[in-house]
């Protein structure tokens, strides 16, 4: 191997070995030993209110825990109490972690709307980007609603009276909320390329 050859080859591999490091630590966790005051007030306000330690995505929100705070205290209502309910609520994140190819919302949210009564075709079918070919009435006024969204970022008439009689302006609000919180956050991961256990499914890469 001539000179030139070697020194290509060696600054590819710092390349990569730079590109590595760079995505590891682009948002670290900040060990809690390291909390500035305001970020040990938001995390013991986070534990107080959902009962667990720091997790997902409020890791990488913490480095503005501000931010965290008040992203925590909208998830508390939307994920938890929204006027849609728990099961289409699962549903309308699975379509935005989609959207977003985040495989960390994906990782969390699938087993838990399979759980709250989500069919696993359905999430399969939303996986591989494809309409599910049975929802009941109520799935499919969601995913009428949030897959024009999301793709044409607005909602047509047809599909927005649907919504709102089913589920009146409340629910309406509510959902696009749930659309908007969960493409919050999967920026945040998607920003600080996030990891999920090495042995999560990963969601399939679609073209753009």
């Amino acid at each position: 191997m001539n000179f030139y050859a070697f020194a290509v080859g060696l600054l590819a591999c710092t390349a990569m070995t730079t590109s590595t490091a760079i995505a590891q630590d682009r948002l670290p966790t900040i060990p809690a030993e390291q909390y500035s005051a305001e970020q040990a007030q938001a995390a013991a306000a986070f534990e107080a209110e959902r009962k667990v330690p720091l997790s997902g995505p409020f890791k990488p929100l913490l480095h503005s825990p501000q931010v965290m705070t008040l992203a925590r205290s909208m998830g508390d209502y939307l994920r938890f109490k929204s006027s849609i309910g728990n099961t289409l609520s699962e549903l309308v994140i699975l379509l935005t972690a989609r959207e977003w190819s985040q495989d960390y919302e994906w990782f969390i949210h699938q087993p838990l709307a399979v759980k709250a009564g989500i069919r696993a075709d359905i999430t399969e079918a939303i996986a591989q980007g494809r309409r599910p070919a049975s929802l009941s009435s109520d799935e499919a006024i969601v995913c009428d609603f949030v897959s024009e969204l999301l793709k044409n970022k607005s909602v047509s008439d047809p599909s927005f009276e649907r919504a709102k009689q089913r589920f009146g302006g409340q629910g309406v609000v509510d959902m696009t909320a749930i659309v908007g919180y969960y493409s919050l956050l999967a920026m945040q991961l998607n920003v600080a390329q996030f990891a999920v256990p090495a042995d999560a499914n990963k969601l399939p890469r679609l073209p753009r």
